[in-house]
């Protein structure tokens, strides 16, 4: 990957995570009741240099890998969040994704100014077809992200994913190119 690869926004930018951001993660994302939603929650340092290390697609957009971005706030070049992109496989151009931010930059904006950096390169730069998002319907804010974004609901299966020892709900929210071209 090219390490000098970013998508930029107004008050931030993306770029591909590196080991040297695994401090940094572990501070957000270990946090087990601000991310109670989230998938994972690191107990330590070597589970996210691991995650970085050996879960992480080196390059972008190759079929049935995860490519993790770090959300940089450009004022003070602060890693405060990541976004996870899932190229699903079957070469159908469809991609799910994941974002995670600091609690001390939620609600104010940023979650969505990265994500709609990200629709708009994966639309436009990478002509994708369909972009998901997988949710926890309890998760009212991040709904509230997705709807933001103009995506729409698209499934609710109950009691379909256990996690943390419990049967949880999975609610889909997706948006197609052709919806996004007609907002944008």
């Amino acid at each position: 990957m090219n390490p000098f690869f970013i998508i930029p926004s107004m008050r931030l930018y993306l770029r591909p995570i590196d080991l040297e951001d695994a401090e940094k993660i572990f501070e957000y994302k270990s946090n087990k009741e601000v991310n109670k939603f989230q998938g994972f929650i690191p107990k330590n340092i070597s589970e996210v240099e691991d995650f970085i290390q050996n879960k992480t697609a080196r390059e972008i957009n190759i079929e049935n890998t995860w490519f993790q971005f770090v959300i940089i706030h450009d004022r003070d070049n602060k890693v405060i969040g990541d976004i996870g992109l899932h190229f699903l496989e079957g070469g159908n151009n469809q991609v799910e994704f994941g974002i995670t931010l600091n609690s001390a930059y939620q609600q104010k904006g940023y979650a969505k100014e990265a994500m709609e950096s990200v629709l708009s390169y994966l639309f436009r730069d990478l002509e994708k077809h369909r972009i998901i998002a997988s949710i926890d319907p309890r998760n009212k804010s991040s709904i509230q992200l997705l709807e933001s974004l103009k995506m729409r609901k698209e499934a609710h299966f109950k009691k379909s994913l256990f996690i943390e020892n419990e049967w949880v709900d999975d609610v889909v929210y997706a948006i197609l190119k052709e919806e996004y071209d007609a907002e944008h």
